[in-house]
């Protein structure tokens, strides 16, 4: 991926044109950090002994241009998840740098992992926004938030209804970390249609067409099976 802000530059692939690496499972030394014992003994109190690594990012968020793009909106990961339940899906978030309110830290609204889904859809940021950076549309602005300052190793695991986001880089740096969605593999998958996450399946499906060539009968479900690796224990229904 790359930040909307240099999407159309024509400077060759560098660090400085990729914002993002998702599903890097085939990556062997990438998805080396999806097997760590020092991650898996955490990840194994949320999903139990059977763990499928579900959806892996690299993050290189860039120095903001002045339009404020590189932020990412308040969210709830579950928006992008068409499995349940919830309360057995954890994401590892691990900082590859110092990472403060200066580079962009996470901020998370404590205690929000306790409610529901809200709908999501894009904000309306006069910058621009990255593609999929869905947004949630109705929380509370006065909420307490906490700002997540990290050192170069520290990980934090976080359900995936806790309302969270991330500021503008406003440093000359890219700011760097690495995460995993874990979720237990007596997970099962449901059917988005009809619910708040349809506008999320849409615009997955469309871009799996455009760049793979999918056929038009691939939905959600589809996509996020192809994701799936097993870590640890044994495969059931996921």
């Amino acid at each position: 991926m790359r930040d909307v802000a240099i999407s159309k530059s024509e400077y060759a692939p560098s660090e400085k044109m990729i914002t993002k690496v998702q599903d890097f499972q085939e990556d062997k030394e990438l998805f080396r950090y999806c097997t760590l014992p020092e991650i898996l003994k955490y990840v194994e109190c949320f999903t139990g002994p059977n763990i499928m690594a579900m959806h892996t990012m690299l993050i290189n968020k860039p120095p903001d241009s002045g339009k404020k793009t590189s932020r990412h909106p308040l969210h709830q990961d579950l928006h992008y998840f068409p499995f349940r339940p919830s309360d057995l899906i954890v994401c590892a978030w691990t900082a590859m740098e110092h990472i403060n309110r200066n580079n962009g830290c996470l901020v998370v609204l404590p205690g929000t992992h306790k409610g529901s889904l809200k709908p999501h859809d894009y904000p309306k940021w006069e910058g621009g926004v990255n593609k999929m950076f869905h947004g949630i549309q109705d929380y509370e602005e006065n909420k307490a938030r906490v700002h997540l300052v990290m050192e170069k190793g520290d990980t934090v695991f976080f359900h995936p209804l806790l309302i969270h986001g991330s500021g503008q880089n406003k440093t000359q740096g890219f700011r760097k970390a690495i995460s995993c969605h874990f979720a237990s593999a007596d997970c099962h998958y449901i059917d988005v249609k009809g619910t708040s996450q349809e506008n999320i399946e849409k615009e997955v499906v469309g871009i799996a067409h455009k760049f793979f060539g999918a056929e038009n009968s691939v939905d959600l479900k589809d996509i996020w099976m192809f994701r799936a690796r097993l870590v640890k224990g044994e495969r059931t229904n996921l």
